[in-house]
């Protein structure tokens, strides 16, 4: 059977029906007074594709047709809630700029429509043309956090094991790669160990670097129904919505935070708020962190951070009192020069305070997106299969082995990181490229060069839901995909909750689940008898199981999709078959760390400053982040529901303190133009007190706003540093914009 036949052949069985239904439920639907032809006959039940949060939502289906949704009431993550991106979850796949076909770029420079077998062989014909003339090393992909663990792990396989692409990273990087770093350091292993039930079992809650109330909504409610009136410390330079609640404000200066860090460790020492006991037995490396942060004084910290000191000691009375203290940290951590050190600090804290594998402690890191936790884990982009390392033999035949490979197509290097991917189009080592479910052009730090270096590429494959995204625009090839409710599979959550994802409408025209063109890839290239086994998406899950057995995160004991489904999702690990599934599973309860030693390591570093300083010409902070809990990354889906776009402002906005905007003539509502070293965007002016003199915040969902931003990158973890960049701020004629 020719390539093409074999591709015709996956095609007449890609698409089956929509998933089972779990209830049979025409009343009690909860969407009001409907027509009797919207009545739904039947309920489905699927994981968000959104934030990391990891809602359930009841999807209502009246015939096949999706008629409506509601969160699920008794689930453990949303427990019934939803914030507005769940609410309008089926919006996207309704848009009419999806893709539906593939498009391949002519030799006029026109898009034209074609078939599967014909784009699949035109993709893997430009892989290997780029190949054959520029080394083997010289293509690579970029994929997401945004899609079924399944789905990445055979991206992953077919890419390296497949077609010998050594190079590949997810967006992923952009969100968590900080918090991987830090973990795998101080832990032994990428492990966040808390349970959202923590929220509501603290006395003390530190959030640092993250607006909670918009970017984690139902993780906000969880924390909001708290019984014990906690104590709620907010650092952040900008008075956020959550900052408001707070009942401590440390409104840090940016980048301040690792000293404060340090500093709140030399008070809790100072104040003999060590958990000696724990210390001792769990821990090293606390007489170095003693030694370190003796240097990092009240005056001192004070000075660095523009805090009051009496703020300082005010902060570390309330940790060192707290019963059960949790701390709590997302991208104003993450993404940052120092994000990996940043975070080890508020590892230490908790390390030192002894408020770790306990109800309502930890040193958690918050998730980015829907599925960052199965990419970390298995997306086989910088790190090989299950947490493993392509350089270690060892491993390479222990993936080989359970994967029924040859050992010898498993890449014996890591991965270029995101950023050095794109510095290698820049510098010629890399000249195709293929993009799956992210949109690099919007998103990337340094945007005007990531539009000029995806144009230098010999290759450029997209593979997405829309053929309008800033980097679908520039593509040679645009494969269409399948979006969340077209497909099934599994996400793993923040709190390491393993939960399905399930089919509940079909995708238009000849778009395609992710899953299913990997797999044509892999047989239009001649390796698909490689992948023979992983013929649907529980089958890959099965070989995941055992990719995990004996690892940290084993879930070999979860039996399969039936039983995610029956005990609403299960956090990892579950090493152990039939074992009961406890709803709410914390880590590092006996005490018991990843190292050799099973101890947790206090690791500290030098504070170092912001790689862009500020100057006359450019005397402000620029810092980004969420707009509002109704968009979403580059907005591509929420940008298709016209009730979000009701939520959120038409024009750019920036954030502008009075004084400053004063100082520039600039009243609330005008047009702005913000400058950085790089670029420029227009903006309208939000005159606030709340973002701090000397600073302006910009919502990172602009289509400009990377424009701005500094191609500065955390030496650990790569990621990139998108809260400090230089800029200033001018007035635009009235009809400008």
């Amino acid at each position: 059977m020719s390539a093409r036949d074999r591709a015709r052949a996956l095609l007449r069985r890609h698409d089956g029906p929509l998933t089972r239904e779990l209830v049979r439920a025409p009343g009690g639907h909860g969407l009001g007074q409907l027509p009797a032809d919207r009545v739904p006959d039947r309920v489905v039940r699927s994981v968000c594709g959104f934030c990391s949060t990891g809602c359930s939502l009841d999807v209502h289906l009246k015939d096949g047709r999706a008629v409506g949704l509601t969160p699920t009431t008794d689930y453990p993550v949303n427990l019934g809630m939803a914030c507005p991106k769940g609410w309008e979850a089926l919006a996207p796949l309704a848009a009419d700029d999806r893709a539906t076909t593939p498009l391949v770029r002519d030799r006029r420079g026109r898009m034209a429509a074609t078939d599967w077998p014909d784009a699949t062989a035109c993709f893997v014909a430009g892989v290997r043309g780029v190949q054959q003339r520029h080394g083997p090393d010289s293509v690579a992909f970029l994929s997401t956090g945004q899609i079924p663990t399944e789905e990445m792990a055979l991206l992953g396989a077919v890419a390296k094991f497949g077609l010998g692409m050594v190079h590949g990273d997810g967006n992923t990087r952009q969100c968590m790669a900080t918090a991987v770093s830090a973990y795998k350091e101080s832990f032994g292993s990428d492990a966040p160990p808390y349970t959202y039930a923590d929220f509501e079992a603290s006395d003390v809650v530190v959030l640092v670097g993250s607006n909670l109330a918009v970017a984690h909504p139902i993780m906000w409610e969880r924390l909001s129904r708290n019984p014990n009136d906690p104590e709620l410390i907010v650092v952040d330079p900008r008075r956020t919505e959550t900052a408001a609640a707070a009942t401590q404000h440390l409104a840090v200066r940016p980048k301040g935070d690792l000293e404060l860090l340090y500093g709140l460790g030399h008070l809790l020492i100072a104040r003999d708020a060590v958990d000696h006991e724990f210390v001792a037995a769990h821990t090293s490396g606390f007489e170095a962190y003693a030694e370190h942060v003796a240097a990092y004084t009240p005056g001192r910290v004070a000075e660095a951070t523009g805090l009051d000191i009496e703020e300082l000691h005010r902060c570390a009375d309330a940790i060192a009192r707290g019963r059960a203290v949790s701390l709590w940290w997302t991208m104003g951590v993450n993404q940052s020069h120092q994000g990996t050190r940043t975070a080890q600090a508020i590892i230490d804290l908790a390390l030192l305070t002894g408020n770790i594998g306990r109800p309502g402690t930890g040193a958690n890191s918050i998730t980015g997106q829907c599925n960052a936790m199965g990419s970390r884990l298995f997306s086989n982009t910088t790190g090989l299969l299950g947490g493993r390392d392509f350089t270690d033999p060892d491993h390479r035949a222990e993936v080989a082995d359970i994967l029924d490979l040859d050992v010898a197509t498993v890449p014996d290097r890591p991965s270029l990181a995101y950023d050095q991917i794109i510095e290698g189009i820049a510098d010629g080592r890399i000249r195709g490229l293929w993009v799956i479910a992210t949109n690099t052009a919007h998103s990337w730090i340094g945007q005007a060069d990531v539009h000029e270096l995806l144009d230098r590429l010999d290759l450029l494959v997209v593979q997405d839901l829309y053929t309008t995204t800033e980097t679908a625009r520039r593509a040679d090839i645009i494969l269409p995909a399948a979006g969340w409710g077209e497909k099934e599979g599994t996400f793993i959550n923040s709190e390491r909750r393993i939960s399905r994802i399930r089919k509940v409408a079909q995708a238009p025209g000849q778009a395609l689940a992710d899953f299913h063109i990997f797999r044509l890839i892999a047989e239009a290239a001649g390796c698909g008898g490689t992948f023979r086994s992983w013929d649907s998406p529980e089958a890959v899950f099965d070989l995941l199981r055992e990719l995990s057995r004996g690892r940290p995160f084993d879930f070999s004991g979860i039996s399969g999709y039936e039983e995610l489904d029956r005990a609403g999702g299960i956090q990892w690990p579950q090493p152990v078959a039939g074992a009961e599934v406890d709803t709410e599973r914390r880590l590092f309860a006996d005490g018991v760390f990843h190292h050799p030693d099973g101890r947790a390591r206090f690791v500290i570093a030098d504070s170092r400053p912001a790689a862009e300083t500020l100057s006359a010409r450019r005397p402000l902070v620029l810092l980004t982040g969420r707009g509002s809990s109704s968009e979403w990354h580059t907005g591509t889906r929420t940008g298709k529901s016209a009730a979000l776009r009701r939520l959120v402002p038409s024009d750019p906005y920036v954030e502008i303190a009075p004084g400053d905007a004063a100082e520039r003539g600039i009243r609330p509502h005008d047009w702005v133009e913000v400058t950085s070293a790089r670029g420029a965007m227009r903006a309208r002016a939000f005159v606030t007190p709340t973002v701090g003199t000397g600073r302006v915040f910009v919502s990172m969902h602009h289509a400009t706003t990377n424009r701005l931003t500094m191609p500065s990158f955390d030496p650990q973890s790569r990621q990139p540093a998108y809260k400090h960049a230089a800029v200033d701020v001018r007035r635009l004629g009235n009809a400008a914009g």
